[in-house]
């Protein structure tokens, strides 16, 4: 126990953001196995473990790389930026041409030699959002200026929205209009934001001429399906239909952890329909209790902003947390039929690789931009206790305030 308890002590940080994370860690692990037995007796001849264990796999993983994430000091991420940029595009390029098709959808590139896909459109978000946050935070002197801070900064949005869309149109928009909210926090001025959304729907325009002409590369009759079925069939078609019976049939209380009835009729029950399984199983109480733990990390997220002495950190940690919560929130809404079905998967929970890979490195990194403001804050209490004891102390004091500020 002595430690257990001295890790603890010793874990910098949002501990309300860790104690969320380790929240949404095991009810991952909960509901894949749960939700993912009609698919292991489809695929895996019953061994419903399967599918636990590479769950708890990915999650140790992930936890893995959010630590070492958070070990480093954020103004990593900026210098590593451009470079991080330079990478996923060609990846992006690479994986709309010749990328490994799953499910009529071209969006994972094959490891060779391991026999394993990532999906790139993870590694792009990730990117392209520490790209903007370094760019914001470095043209705060110029950022009304269209020439000097506007295009840098749109150029690579719409390059790589671009590039997801075509078979991931639902990532695409989530990421774009989470790099138009970090550009109004970095005040950049909205006449400029009105003509970056203006370019965005130009550039969809575009897509869809593309989609009637290449249609084996971008997937336009699944776009218009999704929205002709949301439109026009008021019972949302076979999945929504299933994912309502799911969350009805929880009430307020649930079924019980492993009672889902629903994870027998129900598509893609372990990824994009998690949630309405949770319900389930969990009632009303766990479903409302899964929107706090995201809405709590949205909310310690923004306090955590407001007490950032860097643009760059303040930008980069709202950023990332935006990029999950708006996921999270997009995917609860398919579930209960309020926006068409978007593909897009319930962000730390629902079953995956690199989805919650990259999931885990966003908190990683949102955590040590914490880990600074919270070290900080401890030298500001430091500079005030100095000044009632004596002025030399002060000094020391502002001497290594100085220091810490300088290294960030």
């Amino acid at each position: 126990m002595n430690k257990v308890d001295n890790i603890l002590h010793n874990l910098k940080g949002d501990k309300i953001i860790w104690f969320i994370v380790v929240m949404l860690a095991i009810c991952s692990v909960l509901a894949v196995y749960s939700s993912a037995v009609s698919m292991a007796y489809a695929k895996r001849g019953g061994n419903t473990e399967y599918y636990l264990f590479q769950q708890i796999m990915f999650i140790s993983l992930g936890l893995g790389c959010m630590y070492a994430a958070y070990r480093f000091n954020y103004m990593f991420y900026s210098k590593i930026a451009p470079i991080l940029l330079v990478i996923t595009v060609p990846l992006l390029i690479y994986t709309v041409g010749f990328g490994t098709e799953m499910n009529d959808a071209r969006r994972w590139i094959t490891i060779p030699g391991l026999n394993k896909t990532i999906q790139t459109s993870d590694i792009a978000k990730l990117s392209l959002i520490i790209y903007i946050a370094r760019a914001l935070s470095l043209k705060q002197d110029v950022i009304k200026d269209f020439r000097s801070a506007f295009l840098p900064i749109i150029i690579p949005v719409v390059i790589v929205c671009i590039l997801i869309a075509p078979a991931d149109l639902s990532t695409s928009l989530l990421l774009f209009a989470t790099c138009v909210t970090m550009m109004i926090i970095g005040r950049v001025s909205l006449k400029y934001v009105f003509l970056m959304v203006l370019v965005g729907v130009a550039a969809m325009s575009f897509l869809v001429l593309l989609g009637t002409l290449f249609p084996d590369f971008i997937r336009l009759e699944t776009w218009i399906s999704r929205i002709n079925e949301f439109l026009y069939n008021t019972d949302g078609g076979w999945q929504i239909q299933q994912s309502k019976i799911a969350i009805a049939n929880g009430g307020l209380f649930g079924l019980g952890p492993g009672g889902s009835l629903q994870r027998n009729y129900l598509p893609f029950a372990s990824a994009d329909f998690i949630y309405a399984i949770i319900c389930e199983e969990y009632g009303i109480v766990g479903g409302i209790a899964l929107i706090g733990l995201y809405l709590g990390l949205l909310y310690r997220c923004t306090c955590m902003v407001t007490k950032c002495h860097k643009t760059f950190g303040a930008v980069l940690a709202i950023g990332l947390c935006l990029n999950i919560v708006i996921q999270a929130f997009a995917n609860l809404a398919v579930s209960v039929h309020l926006v068409p079905v978007t593909g897009l998967t319930l962000p730390m929970v629902s079953m995956g690789g690199t989805s919650i890979v990259f999931t885990c490195i966003s908190l990683g990194i949102i955590l040590s931009v914490s880990k600074y403001v919270e070290e900080y804050s401890t030298y500001e209490l430091m500079q005030e206790e100095a000044q009632i004891v004596n002025d030399e102390a002060t000094i020391k004091v502002n001497e290594k305030r100085m220091k810490y500020e300088n290294y960030y």
